[in-house]
């Protein structure tokens, strides 16, 4: 039975946007399984599975309904022990916590506020007012406001990626010669910027960028089969 992927998009169901649901789509790919995606709105995610869930990714896997995309890849792993592995073993899982607390207090922020009114955009008008309440009220203060100033913040952006930078230098992919679930953390946060907003997060000739093109090409192009933000 082919797998349900709740996949969030905005007013163009052929663009899905978020992070989480983009590290899932990833992992289905790895463990080489079928997946269909549900394209889901902000204001849709509420009836998922007779309200199985309050945020997105969520997947169907005949009667199993999980959510959280740790959640759903840790389940993939157990499910499906003949297919290719997301983690090698718990050491690869305890690296991947690692590594998605680090993108979320790292990548997240910045790609997030900068980004704001980008995603914004991408929403048709029920979903522009969910979230503009919903992010005002975060951020304290107006919807346009938060990316003020996000090209002076640049520079520490990209300089926040020396972790992954040097590593590159050594191996191709954060799971060494292969990727493993923690490149999908770190490339979906990067996909999320790259389908919602044209601007330049990353320097061309940055060894992150290499990588993360090497991601986009894995799995027949599955990161490349949605154009980057023009």
């Amino acid at each position: 039975m082919t797998i349900l992927l709740y996949d969030l998009v905005g007013s163009d169901e052929r663009r899905p946007f978020s992070p989480h649901c983009w590290k899932t789509a990833f992992a289905l790919a790895h463990k080489d399984l079928s997946f269909e995606t549900v394209p889901t709105r902000f204001t849709e995610i509420a009836g998922i599975q007779e309200g199985a869930a309050k945020s997105v990714p969520v997947i169907r896997d005949g009667d199993r309904v999980v959510r959280d995309s740790f959640a759903i890849a840790l389940y993939l792993e157990e499910a499906y022990p003949d297919r290719p592995t997301l983690f090698a073993g718990e050491g690869g899982k305890a690296m991947a916590r690692f590594v998605e607390r680090w993108s979320q207090l790292t990548l997240h922020p910045f790609i997030g506020e900068a980004a704001l009114m980008d995603i914004h955009g991408m929403l048709g008008p029920a979903d522009q007012t969910y979230f503009r309440e919903s992010r005002e009220a975060r951020f304290g203060k107006a919807l346009e406001e938060v990316p003020a100033g996000r090209e002076a913040k640049l520079e520490g952006f990209r300089t926040s990626l020396a972790p992954l930078r040097t590593l590159f230098w050594h191996q191709p992919f954060i799971g060494g010669d292969g990727p493993l679930f923690s490149d999908y953390i770190v490339a979906g946060a990067l996909q999320w910027a790259r389908v919602a907003s044209p601007f330049p997060f990353l320097a061309p000739d940055d060894p992150v960028a290499e990588w993360f093109a090497r991601c986009l090409d894995l799995h027949d192009g599955l990161g490349r089969s949605v154009p980057a933000a023009a």
